[in-house]
């Protein structure tokens, strides 16, 4: 049986020729916002605050040699609580 990260992979891979540039977007709850920082770091974030401020959307592009590189990230941030991987 195929999970769905064997599936986004397979996407990923069909979609992109590596490496490639990756959009990443994530919406963080405002006190998780250092956290994200510190795990991307090195990369070049853009914010946006929610309407009421308790919400950030953040993007950032990097290069990633491989599908893996792209779903390590997302496992990487996946430790915070609250985060939304768009």
């Amino acid at each position: 049986m195929v999970t769905e990260l064997e599936e986004f992979k397979a996407l990923l891979d069909d979609q992109y020729t590596w490496p490639a540039s990756y959009l990443f977007k994530f919406i963080v709850p405002k006190e998780e916002l250092k956290t994200l920082e510190t795990l991307v770091e090195g990369n070049k974030i853009t914010e946006k605050p929610s309407k009421h401020g308790k919400y950030i959307a953040v993007s950032f592009t990097a290069v990633c040699d491989s599908s893996d590189i792209v779903l390590d990230m997302y496992k990487k941030v996946s430790i915070i609580p609250g985060i939304l991987s768009l």
